[in-house]
């Protein structure tokens, strides 16, 4: 498979390394020196750019009959946008706020939990992030995505809301504390308080390593296909259906 990098800084450099270890090939590597490269050519394109580039980049590989996987954070609030667009160009793009597979086995053990917290009102939740200074969106698209499986099957938080130490966040709204220090790869923990306990869970990323051979998974998954995608269909069983 010919695969075309758009950003090129340590995950693109680590999602190539999967790649090849993988038996593919990177035709392309986009960065800000070549900006707006074609990916002609490619069978696939991996995009983990930056939330200001990352439009026009999906826009590029669509307008090209390109499939795009998107790893790129802090552009959610487009999402109707990326929707029209994908269905314009009856183009195949795949987002997800983390490839790790552990990440979004963790994303289902959330979403459990929070079903089981729904019947306790004396549990409080909060999500706390922690990335490395280079990150440039917070909170962190990962915590979002905690967020907004607590909020499916919790219906005591009709929002989440980015919280900084020592404050408290309005009634009804998930705290979500975010920092940013050293090189930590990133460390995401869902907390359940009462008066009497805490309940836990917490991934831990050791490198780029499982972000970065999640992505060419996903391209690998994604090539053939049109519609719009998210990790879920990669790691469901069975054809993934999209209207």
């Amino acid at each position: 498979m010919k695969i075309a990098l758009y950003g090129y800084g340590k995950m693109g450099k680590a999602i190539e390394a999967a790649a090849i270890a993988r038996g593919h090939s990177v035709v392309l590597r986009v960065d800000h020196d070549n900006a707006g490269a074609s990916p002609s050519g490619a069978d696939v394109a991996i995009e983990f750019s930056t939330p200001a580039t990352v439009m026009d980049n999906v826009q590029l590989c669509l307008a090209n009959k390109v499939p795009v996987v998107v790893g790129t954070t802090g552009w959610y609030r487009r999402m109707q946008e990326m929707e029209r667009l994908v269905s314009a160009e009856h183009g195949a793009m795949l987002w997800a706020s983390n490839f790790s597979i552990g990440v979004n086995i963790f994303f289902k053990l959330n979403q459990y939990l929070a079903g089981l917290m729904a019947g306790q009102p004396d549990y409080a939740a909060q999500i706390k992030e922690i990335h490395h200074v280079h990150k440039l969106d917070a909170p962190s698209g990962t915590a979002i995505s905690l967020a907004e499986g607590i909020q499916e099957q919790h219906k005591g938080y009709g929002g989440w809301e980015p919280t900084e130490p020592g404050k408290q966040p309005k009634a009804g709204q998930l705290p979500v504390f975010s920092a940013r220090t050293g090189e930590v790869p990133g460390t995401h923990t869902v907390g359940w308080e009462s008066a009497q306990d805490r309940i836990s869970i917490t991934h831990e990323a050791f490198g780029r390593q499982g972000f970065a051979t999640g992505a060419v998974v996903a391209a690998e998954w994604l090539r053939g296909r049109s519609g719009l995608f998210t990790m879920n269909d990669v790691l469901e069983p069975g054809p993934a259906v999209r209207p």
